[in-house]
């Protein structure tokens, strides 16, 4: 007996070793923790269940069968995160590079399938040099099957990828169907084909940081959530949402204890927006000064800044916030803040997160550039997000809402819940300069008429009783309660129940 435990602890530090004590200390030498070193700093101290330590390759072609490490380069089982479950996968550089073989994605697709049956989010920390390609078709047929996966668990429970090295080709399909992706800044990268394959094909000279790395996904492309500086931060801060979301759809996002009064009073907010209505001011002041503790995890923080994604919470609970950004474009949807703003409505919808939304829109951007590349089909994603979301949906009118993007940021036509303004909102279709020149066009050279004409519609539509009126506006509040009226708000919901019509899905513009 002893000698078969012996045999056993023998074989698990030769696991543990991954590629053998030189790749690791290369792997350090990068700047890049070891797979094993990742989990152990995801997870709870010592909460972590390996599945599949010993699984090795059954590739014989190209001398392979000489070299079969344990585990295949890959890590994979669950833990818990403050005391949650989440299952996990580690590629393991060290391995052939993290390469994906046959039994590799079997490795994933197992922990996949028992997440969605089990109700637990998939966590997957990428470090890989792609299919592997002595194994050919087989590696292929390996991500297609995790892709299928991915594909099946969107919705049920929530899945986050973490770029920690390289991820490129069929690789990048996987955490590009997931909910959110972060990135390590200078030590990952994302392309589907390489600095070389792009020279060779259109004669481009570029980067693999240049091509695909963290800055260019989190500020361009909008295919990565967040860039954080190490290892170490971008785990922390995957553990700090996982705290904001739920384990499953089937579940409510969790409830944590709060110290912050939910009728507090901010007399601040009074005087947050500035007396000539072109002035910006910034939004994020709102939004942590609503949130419990100033609290507030920004999602897609470098891209399409002029909207502002994330979650707080309110008396505990996790709150999803869109809100127009005054400082950018002036809050102006477009073809990239709209595309943002659907895919977290969608999200939070997805996963029973109720919706505030903060409003200070003097439109959408007018251009050429906007037009050609489909902003009508664009925002109309947005559009589409808000009408379709059954969850408790808050709205707070600070200041613009013109036009139709009046209606698409989460109107009461749109199943708002509750839709409140300040006595600084100004809800109409367009300016009152723009709309004065239209209906007074035939005063357009009378300076004095058309100043007239414009304070008198200003007089008219530059506040939001006329939607208060017809009830479009449920209340219009004074900004220093707003944390105390949207708490409320929301506490009222809690229970609230809508179904839309059964339907296979929907079409959604894509």
């Amino acid at each position: 007996m002893k000698d078969i435990l012996q045999e056993l602890e023998e074989r698990r530090a030769t696991a543990r070793l991954g590629g053998g004590q030189r790749r690791i200390d290369s792997q350090h030498g990068r700047g890049k923790l070891t797979a094993r070193e990742r989990i152990e700093l995801l997870l709870d101290e010592d909460s972590f269940e390996e599945f599949d330590m010993f699984k090795s390759h059954r590739c014989t072609d190209f001398g392979m069968e000489k070299d079969k490490p344990a585990g295949d380069g890959v890590i994979t089982g669950w833990g818990t995160i403050n005391g949650r479950m989440v299952y996990v996968f580690s590629q393991d550089f060290t391995v052939f590079g993290g390469s994906l073989s046959e039994t590799h994605a079997e490795k994933i697709c197992k922990i996949q399938d028992m997440a969605v049956q089990n109700g637990a989010p998939i966590i997957g920390l990428n470090d890989s040099g792609g299919a592997r390609i002595q194994e050919g078709v087989a590696s292929l047929a390996g991500y297609a099957e995790v892709f299928q996966r991915n594909i099946m668990a969107s919705g049920v429970v929530p899945q986050i990828s973490v770029i920690m090295g390289p991820c490129a080709g069929g690789a990048v399909y996987s955490p590009a169907m997931t909910d959110f992706i972060f990135m390590v800044k200078d030590t990952s990268y994302m392309f589907v084909t390489g600095p070389d394959v792009v020279k060779t094909v259109t004669n481009e000279v570029v980067t693999a940081e240049e091509l695909g790395g963290a800055s260019t996904h989190t500020k361009k492309s909008s295919v990565a959530d967040g860039a954080f500086e190490n290892d170490v931060e971008a785990l922390a801060e995957v553990r700090r949402l996982v705290d904001f979301l739920p384990l499953n759809n089937r579940e409510k996002p969790p409830v944590r204890p709060f110290f912050d009064e939910p009728g507090r009073l901010e007399a601040s907010l009074d005087t947050l927006i500035p007396e000539n209505p072109n002035t910006p001011y910034d939004m994020k002041e709102l939004i942590t000064k609503i949130g419990d503790e100033g609290d507030f995890y920004e999602i897609q923080e470098d891209y399409a800044k002029n909207i502002i994604t994330g979650f707080m919470r309110l008396e505990g609970q996790t709150v999803g916030v869109v809100a127009n950004q005054p400082m950018v474009l002036a809050g102006c949807l477009d073809i990239d803040s709209s595309r943002k703003a659907a895919r977290f409505v969608r999200f939070c919808d997805c996963f029973e997160i109720p919706i505030l939304t903060l409003v200070d829109v003097p439109g959408f951007l007018p251009g050429t550039s906007q037009e050609y590349g489909g902003v009508i089909k664009h925002g109309a994603k947005l559009l589409f997000a808000y009408g379709e979301a059954t969850v408790p949906k808050v709205t707070v009118i600070t200041r613009k809402a013109y036009g139709g993007a009046y209606d698409v940021m989460a109107s009461k036509h749109l199943r708002g819940d509750f839709n409140y303004a300040w006595p600084t909102a100004e809800i109409a279709v367009m300016g009152a300069k723009g709309a004065t020149e239209i209906i007074h066009r035939a005063d357009l050279g009378d300076a004095e008429k058309i100043a007239a004409h414009t304070a008198d519609y200003e007089d008219r539509f530059a506040n939001p009783f006329v939607a208060a009126e017809r009830g479009f506006i449920d209340e219009v509040i004074q900004p220093r309660g707003t944390r105390k009226r949207v708490a409320r708000a929301f506490a009222s919901l809690r229970n609230k129940k809508l179904e839309n019509p059964w339907k296979k899905h929907d079409n959604i513009p894509l």
